[in-house]
């Protein structure tokens, strides 16, 4: 156990007066996150809002009640959802959605039978950072036409306006990341987007039509009822076989832009596992078991797709939150969860999101793509990799240049395999068939922290 004072354990019950106050934290601490991935997407943030807060209940239950953890929108989506969306249309986008969480239920079928030394084999550092490099850098372009380009134009139209909000939305993400302290040290990407709505506010930049309706029709409401009439509003979910039919929309070029994502953020999200249990001080690993977790995620990530939003994933800055407060039940989670259903069903809530200007996104986005990227070389580092083995040379440099230049191949007329899935499909190849595979581990243990080797198994239990 860590020898930290714990304020309330997992199970603990906290009392109502501070219930609300200790979840409504963890809502803000996810909150910048999760809506910016619908915003970039095309997709609905209150639908983002509603499945973050389901999936995480999901997990909670799929994981026993015992891993305090809550699931956003996955930035690691952002790239396929977004190619998917432009050939296949927001469906397309769920039906590869809905296959990648089949793949988190699939691993995990296969890590309790199987162990982790599999996973391992095919997906090593030496193949997981530099994807995860490719992911934030094929972004790069998305962050900077935001920043820079008056939005909704059938061409590109420089403001300077528009930079300028971009660049003060920047400069106050970095000024909250770097000089903050406690609860609001971890809450950076909200504070960036707050600060630079103001000021986007003040430079005339904001649409603010729909806030004033809704006010409008809270304002005006004659009764207790039609005030709650006013207020609560469908998030207008995209249901499969009544808005679409997945059968029609599905195809093996979704597939493959979104399933070669799915196994590297299994890799990322049993790191977060192992960071959650040296926080906590409990081997989550082992109890209620890696396979249960990954289960979770994939569950909640279908739930998603079921719904309407984007792919859901464990979240880093509310493990943050847990190392700070040293609250660590799982009841103060599920009612996070629960305010984020409420919340993406409030239509002035929605409209005041569906508001925020692009390059308000955009300059919270050079910070966050950037960390993305940083994070893969992160992982080399962490793990001591050596890029001047000629092995890891040659697997690193071409994920590289094929994710980020945008190669492609042209299966058939209607399959491609491009950008992120090609680069990613090319590494594990040649990790596979290149001599010295233990070269690309590195000289870091992932597993050091929560077990001695990385032949993980399940708890044993169905």
């Amino acid at each position: 156990m860590s020898s930290k004072h714990i304020v309330m354990d997992v199970q603990d019950i906290p009392k109502i007066h501070k219930w609300f106050t200790l979840s409504l934290q963890h809502l803000f601490a996810m909150f910048g996150s999760t809506i910016l991935v619908p915003f970039l997407t095309g997709l609905s943030p209150a639908i983002a809002l509603v499945s973050s807060g389901v999936g995480t209940l999901a997990y909670l239950l799929i994981t026993k009640g015992k891993v305090p953890a809550y699931l956003g929108s996955s930035f690691a989506f952002i790239y396929p959802l977004t190619v998917v969306s432009e050939s296949s249309g927001i469906p397309g986008a769920m039906v590869g959605s809905f296959l990648a969480g089949l793949v988190y239920g699939l691993v995990a079928l296969l890590i309790r039978t199987s162990g982790l030394n599999w996973l391992m084999r095919i997906l090593p550092p030496i193949v997981v950072g530099p994807v995860i490099i490719v992911i934030g850098l094929s972004l790069a372009s998305t962050a900077i036409d935001m920043a820079m380009y008056v939005p909704g134009l059938d061409e590109q139209v420089y403001s300077g306006t528009h930079l300028s909000v971009a660049l003060v939305t920047l400069a106050i993400t970095i000024i909250a990341t770097m000089f903050f302290k406690g609860f609001f040290g971890l809450i950076p990407i909200l504070t960036g987007i707050v600060g630079g709505y103001i000021f986007a506010l003040f430079q005339g930049i904001v649409d603010t039509s729909e806030i004033a309706a809704e006010w409008a029709s809270l304002t005006s409401a004659g009764s207790v009822g039609e005030f709650f009439t006013a207020l609560f509003q469908n998030p207008g979910f995209v249901l499969p076989f009544l808005d679409y039919s997945p059968m029609e929309v599905i195809s093996w070029q979704i597939a493959f832009a979104m399933v070669p994502v799915a196994l590297v953020t299994i890799t990322e999200h049993t790191g977060d596992q192992m960071v959650l249990s040296k926080v906590v001080g409990r081997n989550f690993i082992k109890q209620p078991g890696l396979h249960r977790s990954i289960l979770g995620d994939g569950t909640a990530t279908i739930i998603a797709s079921l719904l309407g939003g984007p792919p859901n994933t464990t979240y880093g800055e509310n493990i943050g939150v847990l190392a700070i407060t040293r609250v660590f039940s799982v009841f103060v989670i599920g009612g996070a969860a629960c305010l984020a259903v409420l919340f993406g069903f409030i239509g002035i809530i929605t409209a005041v999101i569906g508001a925020i200007p692009s390059a308000v996104m955009g300059g919270v986005s050079i910070l966050l793509f950037g960390i993305i990227a940083s994070s893969g070389l992160r992982m080399l580092v962490d793990n001591q990799v050596d890029l001047g083995d000629k092995r890891n040379l040659i697997i690193s440099s071409v994920i590289l240049v094929i994710g980020i230049g945008g190669a492609f191949v042209q299966v058939t007329d209607d399959l491609q395999i491009a950008g992120m899935a090609l680069s990613a499909i090319i590494g594990v190849l040649l990790n596979l068939v290149l001599p010295g595979k233990e070269k690309g581990y590195g000289n870091g243990n992932m597993f050091s922290d929560t077990e001695p080797d990385p032949e993980i198994q399940g708890d044993g239990k169905a």
